[in-house]
């Protein structure tokens, strides 16, 4: 079946009408948990997205943007309208790519290890910068994700709050795929729980500030159980392509 051609000045349309929204969407879940519309970031999740896309949204108000690779990130970030622009690093991040990250995006929010934790001081030792990071927690205990399990998480956290270049803010998950929002909001709130839990112990060298949980099938659900950051990018940009 031959796709559909969209005109480009539509699709830039498109992708300006869904960042508006998500961003009312968000402002209204927000709302709906007891707090503040503009308490909850909402990040463009900029993954296989062309610059055109990706700069419209910018120009629109988006602050925040999340890329996944970091090969993309760099092969596309000097093409982006970034002045202002917070930019964090989403995806599985290898301990030998990290020399390339660290110190080019504000955030990375996928540390799951000690070692890569390590990689990311040594490397902020080179440069003469810090890096402030999210921990990822698999909430769901999936075998093909990453992110360090829940049970492990509080002996992580006291390894890399030892790390004087590694600044954590905060907690980042992706739950398994659910048939149901209330499938989803289960994870989200156990999720929630952890990051309330730790935030009260005042971990030394810990900040609990970020909840990053919510993607583009269920973001509005993460916000009623307590995000504060979502990531979202074809409820914004449209289906991905993968070349």
């Amino acid at each position: 079946m031959t796709e559909k051609f969209i005109p480009k000045d539509e699709k830039v349309t498109s992708c300006i009408d869904g960042y508006n929204r998500v961003r009312e969407a968000v402002a209204e879940a927000a709302v709906k948990s007891g707090r503040q519309p503009d308490s909850v970031r909402l990040m463009a999740v900029t993954k296989t997205v062309e610059p055109v896309y990706i700069n419209a949204v910018l120009d629109a108000g988006a602050g925040l943007i999340g890329e996944n690779k970091v090969q993309e990130y760099m092969g596309k970030r000097d093409e982006l309208h970034l002045d202002g622009v917070e930019k964090h690093l989403i995806g599985h991040l290898q301990t030998n790519k990290a020399k390339y990250i660290v110190g080019e995006v504000d955030m990375i929010e996928s540390v799951d290890s000690f070692k890569l934790a390590r990689e990311i001081e040594k490397e902020c030792v080179k440069k003469g910068c810090t890096q402030k990071v999210l921990i990822e927690v698999n909430i769901g205990g999936e075998e093909s994700k990453s992110g360090i399990s829940p049970d492990a998480l509080e002996t992580l956290l006291g390894q890399v709050a030892q790390l004087p270049h590694v600044h954590i803010c905060g907690l980042m998950t992706i739950p398994p795929v659910c048939d149901t929002q209330a499938q989803a909001g289960a994870y989200f709130e156990a999720m929630y729980k952890s990051f309330i839990d730790i935030k009260a112990k005042k971990l030394d060298n810990v900040n609990m500030d970020i909840l990053s949980m919510g993607m583009s099938g269920d973001y509005e659900t993460a916000v009623l159980c307590g995000s504060n950051l979502v990531r979202v990018g074809s409820a914004i940009f449209g289906a991905r392509k993968y070349y």
